[in-house]
């Protein structure tokens, strides 16, 4: 994997953070829409249908279904599925681990996060499903923790690395972090420079400037993290069949703070409780 080696990350205007909170938003409000419906008996289809009719009507478009080759509003990831699971008539059964991961445009802007949950309800999971769903997500926050104007880039694999290396000792187990997908910057297109490990890396790091858009995104595996993809070509399971989960956020970095764009409060409650500071961005 080449890592990203420009000196710096690629800054945004006040104005044009406004249009990424309105983009991030919407998929906030769409993952919440989302959690809320599922149930056993729904198929993946389902969901991804109720997504997309969701982003539409509310000025969006499906930002994954601009990626070549794709044609769904969400990636929908059951049990040792890590990501990229492609929605249909599988069935949700009571206690599956679900990952949704989704996206959407709203103008020139882009926004995209992911959640996990055990379908049924959290008294229908595995405890150790629970215990991957919370440590995973909060390796997220973590990583977001670690973010600051000036600061090193790579800092957010470290943090999540270190997050779920205490969670997993806590555990009494190993976590697998996945290596072989990382996160990203965000903007004008879903997928952008610079890309954003999980882990800790080696080397130069890009820095952080003001108006940074990144999107941070652990994917954690309960076994070894070794994994393959099907023969869909999207799909990627793990080797070993362990279960995974992913939790996602878009955040900015501004001189003021933070903000997490696709959480629907900003990020302000979660920030506020780890003493970091919140900066306000009003949607366009």
């Amino acid at each position: 994997m080449g890592l990203f080696t420009r000196d710096r990350c690629e800054g945004k205007t006040a104005v044009q953070l406004a249009g990424m909170r309105t983009a991030g938003l919407l998929v906030g409000r769409t993952l919440a829409l989302l959690a809320d419906a599922v149930r056993p008996g729904m198929t993946t289809l389902e969901l991804d249908t109720l997504a997309e009719t969701h982003i539409r009507d509310h000025g969006g478009v499906p930002n994954f279904q601009l990626v070549p080759g794709y044609r769904h509003t969400l990636c929908t990831s059951v049990n040792d599925e890590i990501v990229h699971g492609i929605p249909g008539s599988r069935v949700l059964q009571e206690g599956d681990l679900l990952s949704i991961d989704c996206g959407a445009q709203v103008g020139r802007w882009n926004g995209d996060a992911a959640i996990s949950l055990v379908v049924g309800g959290r008294e229908h999971g595995r405890p150790e499903d629970l215990e991957l769903v919370d440590d995973t997500e909060a390796s997220l926050w973590a990583g977001i923790g670690a973010l600051r104007t000036g600061g090193a880039l790579y800092d957010v694999g470290a943090a999540v690395e270190d997050s779920l290396t205490a969670s997993g000792s806590r555990r009494g187990r190993q976590y697998g972090i996945v290596e072989d997908y990382v996160g990203h910057g965000i903007g004008t297109s879903m997928h952008m420079d610079p890309q954003v490990p999980n882990y800790r890396v080696s080397g130069r790091s890009p820095r952080v400037v003001d108006g940074t858009t990144i999107c941070i995104e652990p994917m954690v595996t309960l076994g070894d993290q070794d994994n393959t993809v099907l023969d869909d070509d999207w799909t990627i399971v793990t080797k070993d069949g362990s279960r995974a989960a992913h939790w996602e956020h878009s955040v900015a970095v501004t001189d003021a703070g933070l903000h997490v764009l696709t959480a629907l409060d900003g990020g302000a409650e979660r920030l506020g409780a780890m003493g970091l500071p919140f900066a306000a961005i009003d949607p366009a």
